[in-house]
């Protein structure tokens, strides 16, 4: 599996909920999606693996499911 390169998302706050922050970066489509995504263990945050909807993220984390990646960009 490829990976794609990596989308820059911007938020207003100095960090954001991860199950937020996977809609917001359109890794998933809502709120179920993002939870069904957690459980089934294809979430990694900075390559490790990550099951907590709720983990807060900060600027430069990068967010990847299934080879599709994003970076938090704070804007503090």
């Amino acid at each position: 599996m490829s990976t794609s390169p990596i989308r820059t998302v911007e938020i207003a706050d100095d960090s954001i909920r991860l199950g937020q922050f996977l809609k917001l970066a359109d890794l998933a489509e809502d709120g179920t999606h993002a939870r069904e995504l957690l459980e089934d263990g294809v979430v990694t945050v900075n390559g490790r693996a990550e099951n907590r909807r709720g983990r807060q993220l900060v600027d430069g984390d990068v967010v990847a499911v299934d080879g599709r990646r994003a970076r938090l960009a704070a804007r503090s």
